[in-house]
């Protein structure tokens, strides 16, 4: 597997490192050794499996406070979705930055999603799958969420989210208060 950092403090791009012959190729979704030597989450607890049917799905932003912050493997197994992370660690030097990278069933991308960050997917195309490995369980709680298109935010989107669900449409206004942000602060 192949690191790369993002625009944004402790998130990455995981490239997998394919190994093949004419009869395909083979790589690693995930090794524990490698994670660890980057400085990653090695333990997790879920593996979820998403399908979205039409094209312009969006899933997100969604987050769990601490002590139930969660990291989060993506990666897209068919079609193609946009991935968008943002960082909401108050003492974080990306702190209310965002960063989207496009995943899909060719380039076998990944993003990594540090605890304290906001994360969605937006599909780019009709049946898409996505798989995610997830560090620490669904915590009702401590669920929270940044609305789509929360003016604070300002993710550009590249194309216009067509189907979100009302719970996704209904998350408040950013507010460090009610978001609960200080519960992010000091983690990774």
């Amino acid at each position: 597997m192949m690191f790369h950092k993002t625009p944004l403090a402790d998130a990455r791009l995981i490239e997998l490192e394919r190994k093949g012959d004419d009869r395909g190729f083979f790589a690693r979704f995930y090794c524990e050794r490698e994670f660890g030597v980057d400085g990653l989450a090695t333990h997790f607890v879920q593996m979820n499996n998403s399908l979205s049917g039409k094209k312009g799905t969006l899933r997100g932003m969604h987050y769990q406070l601490a002590p139930s912050a969660e990291v989060k493997v993506v990666r897209c197994l068919k079609g193609a979705l946009w991935d968008c992370i943002a960082d909401l660690r108050p003492d974080s030097p990306t702190f209310g930055k965002w960063f989207g990278a496009e995943l899909n069933e060719d380039n076998r991308l990944m993003m990594y999603v540090p605890r304290g960050f906001a994360h969605a997917i937006l599909t780019l195309t009709d049946d898409t799958e996505a798989l995610y490995l997830v560090s620490d369980f669904y915590d009702p709680p401590s669920e929270r969420g940044v609305r789509f298109d929360d003016p604070w935010l300002k993710v550009e989107w590249p194309i216009e989210p067509a189907e979100v669900s009302a719970k996704d449409r209904s998350w408040p206004s950013f507010d460090p208060e009610s978001h609960g942000v200080e519960r992010l602060r000091g983690i990774k």
